[in-house]
């Protein structure tokens, strides 16, 4: 009982600080306006999803081809499949981010992402539980967060409104949008997100595989990342090398002082591509049920850490009161929504 308790502790820790990685990897985003977007974005997806994946589980992973050998092939397809999906949300993350800044949408895309993220990986796991107490519970939490998405939402299109007329993107990369269209890019990006969680959630045959060869439960976990980010670095580096061919803009990477531009990259990439596997280490000492409720604990302390963030930034520097006031409600409300959630997947 000891023994569990500890584990449970350490899982939740490391939820956590999967949480602070999270919320705080697009803020470098602020200050990379001499890149074009898909600059940015390519180096980071080459760093979090490709080089990081096949470096961790290389060292961390023992008979690497005989785990793929012995896994599901349902598992396996499942991964690459929902990684595949989760790029292309990947890539409405970004440019939503990029238009209406890292405050709110990280917003939107983590309330929307905990939500499901949360509900459809118990379909995945033990679908039973949908028509107990544990069911209601996660509606319950939804219902919630919506309306928060509602406020947030709400208090940015007035943000928008009152300063409609003034320029403070000062060096955010990507182009300016409509909020509305930066609104549906970030709301596309958080349901994508969540179907990351539930091919997570669907692939532990992996996971099982790797246990059964001798490795740890945080190496099984390992593999599926392998799959699902290299998946999703497929439909993010093809719509990247679009925008070079469009743009022309490969010869930025050339330009002079550009060695702060590569370390901020760098950084994105490290604390994102990092995150996702601190989550992946916290998951499994959380329980049978792991992914639902280490994935809203993350988010959680995701979304507060990147509002800070971004309320550092000076994103909300100019705006009026009622406008943080609605802000600070939808974030309460919010908070809400996913200590409900999390709390619903302790449930019997």
């Amino acid at each position: 009982m000891e023994a569990t308790s500890s584990a449970l502790g350490l899982g939740l820790a490391l939820a956590v600080i999967s949480g602070l990685m999270n919320g705080t990897f697009t803020l470098p985003m602020r200050y990379l306006g001499r890149w074009s977007w898909e600059n940015v974005w390519a180096l980071f997806i080459l760093i979090a999803c490709i080089l990081m994946p096949v470096v961790i589980a290389t060292a961390t992973v023992s008979g690497l081809g005989e785990v793929l050998r012995q896994a599901p092939v349902h598992a396996i397809a499942t991964a690459v499949i929902c990684g595949f999906a989760w790029g292309f949300g990947a890539v409405m993350f970004g440019q939503g981010v990029s238009a209406i800044g890292i405050s709110l949408g990280n917003t939107f895309v983590l309330a929307i992402s905990s939500s499901l993220g949360s509900f459809l990986p118990i379909l995945v796991l033990d679908p039973g539980k949908v028509f107990e107490r544990q069911g209601e519970a996660i509606m319950a939490g939804t219902g919630i967060a919506i309306a928060g998405i509602a406020f947030c939402g709400y208090a940015g299109k007035l943000k928008e409104r009152s300063q409609v007329n003034e320029n403070i993107r000062q060096e955010m990369v990507g182009e300016a949008r409509p909020f509305w269209i930066g609104l549906l890019l970030c709301a596309g990006a958080g349901v994508l997100s969540a179907v990351f969680n539930t091919g997570y959630s669907s692939a532990q045959g992996i996971v099982q595989a790797a246990v059964r060869l001798g490795n740890s439960a945080f190496a099984g976990s390992n593999v599926v990342w392998l799959l699902m980010l290299t998946g999703g670095a497929t439909a993010n580096l093809g719509f990247c090398a679009y925008l070079f061919k469009k743009n022309q803009s490969w010869t930025k990477y050339a330009q002079a002082g550009s060695t702060s531009l590569y370390g901020l990259t760098l950084l994105m990439g490290l604390l994102w591509g990092g995150s996702i596997f601190v989550y992946g280490s916290a998951a499994p000492k959380l329980g049978r049920l792991g992914p639902a409720i280490g994935w809203p604990l993350s988010l959680s302390v995701g979304l507060l850490t990147a509002n800070l963030c971004g309320i550092f930034a000076g994103e909300w520097r100019h705006s009026r009161a009622v406008e943080r006031v609605l802000m600070g409600l939808g974030l309460l409300v919010l908070i809400l929504a996913i200590i409900t959630l999390g709390w619903s997947g302790t449930l019997s």
